[in-house]
């Protein structure tokens, strides 16, 4: 059999899977197997030369029995259909998983943002709003920053969504400015959110964290975050990489070193001689291993190799549903990306809740609250998995699709 490494097809896979070991029928899996809106658009923008370019964009609003669809906006080059929608259906997962009042989105543009200048950002954020505004806005659906999209350019995107509504909507996307409404300790949500799950997973397995072994593939922002945090609780950073190659110390790396040394797309290996490849960097032996950069890095190929005991995903997808079987034969602890990198969307909400009653938290607050959400959906999926005799992926998926099964359910959808 083909390993599969379409997110789109496997997603659907292990939501049917969920679903069956929910015992929910066919209707229900017909229901959610795919978006239930998926909007193309076309932006036209004026280039700073002068001449017209045509931008296609994407919006997913995958199921909002639940309430509002939830999700972030990607500007890539590769940016795709599939790849959207099955985005929005993690996304509807990790709202379940933290138990939010959300549904799963997405967005995307097919577009480089590293050759665009600010200018030319700037009018493709705001055409973007403009052709998706019928569909979107704070009771609706909820953008949120992604991949090379920043608060700069949600600030360009509230603005545009005001002037269009004639009223101030700071709760129409998160992810912007503290000034204009951004909550404290957004940025690092997500890297705090993976903190969590590894501090969880290692008590689960016995390992202090002070003094752990940890792997990070990917020095962006997740990784990088990740890579601090990690050194900062006592743990040895042993191995990074970046999209030309792996750093690796057996002592542990100086981590406040490399971010001080990285360029603005998390670049630093290309600065060293003696570097090892991403591949080589999962096979390394270290007690934690953190996949952080793209999807399909584990796979059948080289499961067998990985010497981590424990596997926390920050990426969407880096380990293949083929990899997820031979690691959980093993007995390795995979600790599921729809769990891991929730961190996000959980103080997207926070931030949404306090531009709602115009009442704002400070830091140590947010942080505290997220604590409490991941702690609580982590035992959620780490004891349906011990009861249910299924690996964390498939338990994550259980515990994500009961609520927005449940909620389609009481609205007499299925």
């Amino acid at each position: 059999m083909e390993e599969s490494l379409n997110l789109f097809t496997s997603t659907q896979v292990v939501i049917k899977e969920a679903l069956s070991k929910l015992g929910y029928g066919d209707e229900m899996y017909e229901l959610l197997k795919e978006p239930l809106r998926m909007l193309t658009v076309r932006i036209p923008i004026r280039m700073d030369d002068g001449s017209i370019k045509i931008f296609t964009g994407y919006r997913s609003q995958h199921n909002d029995a639940v309430g509002p669809t939830k999700g972030g906006v990607r500007f890539h080059p590769e940016v795709n259909e599939d790849e959207v929608k099955a985005l929005s259906m993690w996304m509807s997962l990790k709202c379940g998983i933290v138990d939010l009042p959300y549904g799963g989105g997405k967005g995307g543009i097919i577009c480089d943002p590293r050759s665009m200048s600010m200018g030319e950002l700037e009018r493709l954020s705001r055409g973007y709003v403009r052709a998706i505004s019928q569909i979107v806005g704070p009771t609706k659906d909820i953008p949120a920053p992604d991949v090379y999209t920043n608060s700069q350019i949600m600030a360009w995107m509230m603005d545009e969504y005001s002037r269009l509504r004639e009223y101030d909507s700071p709760g129409f996307i998160t992810g912007k400015p503290l000034v204009l409404g951004g909550s404290q300790g957004r940025e690092k949500a997500t890297a705090q959110g993976v903190v969590i799950c590894i501090e969880e997973a290692a008590k689960k397995r016995g390992i202090s964290v002070e003094g752990a072994r940890v792997a990070v593939q990917g020095f962006g922002n997740a990784g990088s975050f990740l890579a601090k945090f990690m050194h900062d609780a006592g743990a040895k950073v042993v191995a990074i990489s970046d999209a030309y190659g792996a750093l690796y110390d057996p002592n542990g790396l100086d981590i406040d070193y490399l971010l001080d040394r990285r360029d603005s797309f998390g670049t630093v290996t290309t600065l060293f001689d003696n570097t090892l490849t991403n591949e080589e960097l999962l096979e390394l032996d270290c007690d934690i291993l953190v996949p952080a950069a793209v999807s399909n890095q584990i796979t059948a190929a080289n499961a067998h190799n990985i010497k981590a005991s424990i596997i926390v995903e920050a990426a969407n997808g880096p380990t293949t549903l083929e990899a997820t079987k031979i690691l959980s034969d093993r007995g390795i602890l995979l600790v599921p990306d729809v769990l891991a990198s929730s961190g996000g969307v959980t103080v997207s909400y926070f931030e949404w809740v306090q531009n709602n009653q115009g009442y704002y938290w400070t830091e140590d607050e947010v942080t505290e609250k997220l604590k409490k959400v991941l702690v609580q959906a982590f035992d959620n999926v780490y004891q349906t998995s011990q009861q249910r005799k299924v690996n964390m992926r498939l338990a994550a998926y259980m515990v994500g699709a009961r609520k927005m099964s449940e909620a389609s359910r009481f609205r007499g959808w299925v």
